[in-house]
């Protein structure tokens, strides 16, 4: 690996120090309050974790509808630092049945904790004050912790049922299936819950993909328990029938499109295979930002530090840039009136070359930035779909190649809450299917709570008429959280997810990292 790349990955803590392992945690409930005397609680707990001082939502269980007792089947993946205190908070939430998210949901209290507690103590007796009570509720939260170890390699399953038993009077059963796995103690351990198929006896579930890890502890001869249910909405779903086998059997009895096992590959290895990211820029220029000219204004240019925006771009960009070889940076804005003819545009070039937009390291797009700002007008609204989609055509280019060449990361600084929110969740979605990703730093002091939405009410986000991203790809951060923290603070909390999401894409397409040796041989060939 040349010295710019490891540079490069030590700043994002990319190499594995002997003391980093990485564990999963599953989380399970005894004992909550039914608050609501004409229905059970459908409850959801949010996993968060300190960073700089500012609670961070990690991932989200899904919600189990009308459950006193619920276990989830939510696994999370985290990295574990034995030198490291990392704190961690559980929230309880109960969410309504007619929406899944938080906005509208009660919360019925929270714990916090260290990773390192969790990873000893396995089991916590937590003592939850209750909102809207005067009185306070104990309740079990179950938090198993267990350490991944040896093989990172993947499973997708497909499971279906046919002439299942009906159990429903006036319809057709509503089956969902369990998949529990034995543990040596003889316990067992739930590795997923499959969506519900309403009114079928004939269900396909969809297919899903575990790590083998979770599925078996990596042991292909260990038990595993297939059980069926009919869902019932108050929660007392009624058995409909069981099997047990194990992992090897049920590959055996299975063909190759109900079990596929997938070799998992490391950001590293595209990198070294010769991915590049190909970092874009794009800069709000609407009149909210204040006048450049006054020294209140968010455009300023002080002479003496930098503004905002400059710290942003240059924080995030100055990361970005040690992993695209020719260090040129397409740079944007959206919001403003242009020359010659003043009309707005919500995807100009900065430097004004609209065929050739690209500025020269990370100083350029700067130089660019400062050179635009006394020659446009500072207008409106903050439309920032027509960016995503521009960039989504790159990466469209790319994906018809099949290979792992080029990803593409958007970093777009705005000081408000967007006006074509429908139009960006419609242009995120279509992007998530492509080799990108989406960075959103929100600049000065707008309440960016609307843009939440952007990361989905129900932890997944959704275009207008419903259809859900297939990956997660965006990360909103407000800049003033990390105001008074270095610029690496900064850079770390936005493109911490870069890597997985880099190679949540391709191995999802089933593309493989090219070897060094492969790439380093192309290379030569093209020159």
């Amino acid at each position: 690996m040349s010295d710019i790349y490891e540079s490069a990955a030590n700043s994002l803590g990319l190499f594995n120090s002997p003391c980093l392992t990485k564990v999963e945690l599953r989380v399970a409930c005894k004992g909550i309050s039914d608050r609501d005397t004409l229905s059970k609680p459908d409850p959801c707990v949010v996993i968060k974790m300190q960073s700089h001082g500012q609670w961070l939502e990690v991932d989200r269980t899904e919600v189990i509808r009308s459950c006193i007792n619920p276990t989830f089947s939510k696994v999370f993946t985290l990295d574990f630092y034995f030198e490291e205190v990392q704190r961690l908070r559980y929230e309880l939430y109960d969410i309504s049945s007619s929406h899944n998210g938080m906005r509208e949901a009660d919360c019925l209290g929270a714990m916090e904790c260290t990773l390192g507690q969790v990873s000893i103590e396995i089991q916590l007796l937590i003592l939850f004050s209750l909102l809207l009570k005067t009185i306070h509720h104990f309740l079990y939260l179950q938090i198993t912790a267990e350490e991944l170890t040896g093989n990172n390699d993947y499973v997708e399953l497909s499971f279906s049922a046919r002439k299942l038993d009906d159990k429903d009077f006036f319809s057709k059963s509503d089956p969902f299936l369990e998949i529990y796995r034995e543990n040596d103690d003889n316990t067992q351990q739930l590795v997923h819950r499959t969506e519900t198929v309403m009114n079928n006896l004939n269900p396909a579930w969809k297919t899903f993909k575990t790590s083998l890890n979770s599925l078996c502890s990596g042991d292909h001869e260990r038990i595993l328990k297939c059980t069926v249910w009919d869902w019932d909405s108050n929660g007392k779903h009624d058995f409909i029938g069981e099997f047990q086998a194990t992992f090897k059997e049920m590959r055996s009895a299975m063909d190759g499109k109900q079990v596929t096992i997938i070799k998992m590959h490391s950001f590293l290895d595209y990198i070294m295979g010769g991915c590049q990211i190909q970092f874009t820029v794009a800069i709000d220029f609407t009149a909210s930002n204040g006048d450049p000219r006054n020294s209140c204004s968010l455009h300023y240019i002080h002479p003496y530090q930098p503004n905002e925006y400059l710290k942003a771009l240059v924080a995030v960009g100055e990361i970005c840039q040690d992993y695209d070889s020719d260090k040129m940076f397409p740079a944007f804005g959206f919001g403003a009136r242009i020359p010659p003819d003043f009309k707005v545009s919500h995807d100009f070039a900065v430097n004004f070359n609209e065929d050739n937009p690209e500025c020269a390291g990370i100083q350029g797009v700067v130089e660019a930035y400062q050179n635009c700002l006394p020659k446009i007008q500072l207008y409106g609204p903050t439309n920032i779909a027509p960016i995503i989609q521009k960039v989504a055509n790159f990466a469209s280019e790319e994906m018809h190649t099949k290979e792992a060449m080029q990803y593409f990361i958007l970093l777009i600084l705005t000081d408000g809450v967007i006006t074509d929110m429908a139009d960006t969740r419609e242009a995120i979605v279509h992007a998530s299917h492509l080799p990108m990703s989406v960075i959103i730093v929100g600049v000065g002091s707008a309440d960016f709570t609307d843009m939440e939405m952007l990361d989905g009410d129900d932890g997944i986000l959704r275009s207008p008429k419903g259809e859900p991203v297939l990956r997660d790809i965006v990360q909103f951060v407000p800049f003033r959280n990390f105001k008074h923290a270095s610029p690496a603070a900064l850079a770390k909390s936005v493109l911490a997810e870069v890597p997985n999401q880099v190679v949540d894409y391709y191995n999802s397409k089933g593309i493989k990292p090219k070897c060094p040796s492969e790439y380093e041989s192309s290379r030569t060939f093209g020159h």
